[in-house]
């Protein structure tokens, strides 16, 4: 069996990872990133409105700071996020920009003059400074105050990536691609590096390194419709749950998409009504402002998709085979602004719809996004319960979008938390003396070795892996979607754990040889039900609504009993629920607990006191 050591290995090779992984390089240590796909089909690559970060060069950023910025996340995170990380990335975003800039990435630049934006669907005019020309443009996204969201027209991920990749293969950080990491190689102190399998040939292979990242992206795909890619699967997080000392944070605060498209699911970007689309309903009249007078369709993700919902519910949806959905409309916005800055909305839209969004409407619902909970760490990206053990991106809980991110925030957070964990890493390297114990190892390779011919042979079951997985995706639809309640939470728990013990028995029904998708899944699925676990029963505990979670039965923000963070583990392999602990939300407050200035919420305030820090 093929052994290969590497000062850092980072599991995952999107943004996120490979931003940590130029950090570890430039201080001069090796560092190899495992990716399932090649690096730049990473789903960092789907990412389409933007980057926030406070600029303030265009004449509706004009006066944006990091305090403004930090705000507004502290507001979208409805308090539930860490203050001192919040900050932490607020004041590096703008600097992180200009560093893509540099490295190559081909920013949307400001161009002086009068020029108009859409608002709610009406035309207003700007004037952009001589001053300000050829720096950075921004355009307007959910929940800020400000315009603040750098973009490359509607393509940012696929720009901001490539641009990345380059800066690897410069400094040599290796990728092997096709290659999937199953499980941690660890004493219960310390993590060594992983046991990776091969995915064109079915061989395993041993990565040691002084220094483990995971930076596997979401969740996604255990939701039956989501905006992610096939891969974000949470390969990652359950090599992580599976050493039993690592926990998942706020696994329940999952974010629901305003706009994916009808049927497929895939996301048109929050840009389009950043640049003034509407949201209209069977009678093709607009309803947010309605709702939201003040922030209309640019209220916070979880507040639009909530709204959507409850229109939706009114009877005000338009009926069709794949069920009710709202309509999008970027007509007014002219063929020009459409085929230029949402140009990959309108290749979508053409491709898979067959609707040109320049005379027609598109048909979207709210659909799974983002997994604000993730791999638990602290603000220098080390994961909680194992030494050189770090996270980053969203398979980490860093922990800056509490439970509600802002649209443009998480990939700017790939490259900002990628740079500052990074450094954090090669300074953990600096000092890093590890004795890799070959017995642990050993033991690491013969219990996955065994693991995969018990699920080849049919050793526990003949459980269909594709059924199972079809069970719990519709337990979450059911039970964990956008409104929650006591008895759907207790009826999806119920359900998950009879899955939990199907997925035990799951076998195969092909040899499992060479490239093989179902023993992929196979190997996943107990893990998946798990984290399905852990999200519904902490929904089920947190009897309170805030951010993306919402509890019907419990409308109100309870600050009082819930400015808190989940914390869950999966202690011993055979259990059949996790254990709950719970921290604060954050150590330091910035700004007390207030009105978000959006969203109907009543709060049930709790005795604070802000620390006031610079």
């Amino acid at each position: 069996m093929q052994t290969i050591y590497t000062d850092v290995l980072v599991v995952g090779a999107g943004l996120a990872g490979e931003r940590a992984a130029i950090e570890a390089a430039e201080a001069g240590f090796s560092a190899i990133c495992l990716s399932l796909v090649p690096s730049r089909r990473s789903h960092s690559s789907a990412a389409m409105g933007g980057m926030q970060a406070a600029m303030g060069n265009c004449a509706k950023g004009e006066g944006d700071c990091p305090d403004v910025h930090f705000a507004d996340t502290v507001k979208g995170s409805d308090w539930g996020c860490d203050q001192e990380v919040a900050r932490m990335f607020a004041d590096r975003a703008p600097i992180e920009m200009r560093q893509l800039a540099y490295w190559g990435v081909p920013w949307g630049r400001v161009v002086p003059g009068k020029g108009t934006y859409y608002k709610g669907g009406k035309l207003y005019d700007k004037e952009e400074k001589e001053e300000n020309r050829g720096l950075i443009n921004s355009r307007d996204f959910g929940g800020t105050a400000k315009w603040r969201t750098c973009y490359v027209s509607d393509g940012t991920g696929h720009s901001v990536l490539y641009t990345i990749d380059n800066v690897c293969a410069k400094l040599g950080v290796e990728v092997h691609d096709k290659t999937e990491s199953i499980s941690l190689i660890h004493d219960g102190v310390t993590c060594f590096g992983a046991v990776a399998r091969c995915l064109r040939t079915g061989e395993l292979r041993v990565y040691l390194a002084k220094a483990t990242v995971i930076a596997t992206g979401g969740f996604g795909r255990i939701y039956p419709g989501t905006t992610n890619a096939v891969i974000c699967d949470g390969g990652g997080h359950i090599t992580a749950l599976n050493t039993g000392v690592v926990p998942m944070g706020n696994m329940e605060a999952v974010q629901f998409h305003p706009t994916g498209i009808v049927p497929t699911e895939i996301l048109v970007t929050e840009g389009c009504r950043g640049d003034g689309g509407t949201l209209l309903d069977v009678n093709e009249e607009r309803f947010m402002h309605v709702y939201e007078p003040e922030k209309q369709e640019l209220a916070s993700r979880d507040v639009v998709a909530r709204w959507m919902t409850h229109h939706i519910r009114q009877g005000k949806g338009v009926k069709s085979p794949y069920g009710d959905h709202l309509w999008l409309d970027i007509r007014h916005l002219g063929e020009k602004h459409i085929t230029g800055k949402l140009r990959e909305v309108y290749e979508i839209c053409t491709s898979f719809l067959g609707v040109d969004p320049i005379h027609q409407l598109i048909p979207v619902r709210p659909t799974h996004h983002y997994s604000m909970g993730g791999v638990r760490t602290n603000k220098d990206g080390k994961a909680y319960g194992l030494s050189g053990l770090f996270s980053v991106g969203e398979a980490s809980c860093w922990d800056m979008h509490g439970f509600n991110r802002l649209g443009g925030n998480s990939l700017a957070e790939t490259v900002v938390a990628g740079g500052i964990v990074g450094k954090k890493i090669a300074e953990f390297l600096q000092g890093a003396e590890v004795t890799f114990n070959s017995s642990v190892i050993d033991a690491e390779v013969k219990k996955q070795q065994e693991r995969i011919q018990n699920v080849i042979s049919c050793k526990a079951g003949t459980e269909n892996v594709f059924k199972v997985r079809t069970a719990m995706q519709d337990a979450l639809f059911k039970g964990a979607n956008i409104f929650r309640t006591k008895e759907g939470l207790e009826e999806c728990v119920a359900t998950l754990q009879d899955t939990l013990a199907r997925a035990r028995k799951v076998g195969l029904k092909s040899n499992g040889k060479g490239v093989n998708p179902e023993l992929s899944a196979a190997l996943k699925i107990e893990g998946q039900v798990k984290m399905a676990l852990m999200l519904s029963v902490g929904a089920l505990n947190r009897t309170e609504s805030r951010g993306s979670h919402n509890r019907e039965d419990y409308p109100a923000r309870n600050d009082r009993d819930w400015l808190t963070r989940t914390l869950a583990y999966w202690k011993n392999e055979n259990d059949d629920m996790p254990t709950l602990a719970y921290e604060a939300a954050t150590e330091i407050f910035h700004i007390p607990p207030g009105d978000r200035g959006y969203g109907k919420s009543e709060i049930i305030k709790a005795d604070t006191k802000a620390e006031e820090k610079g």
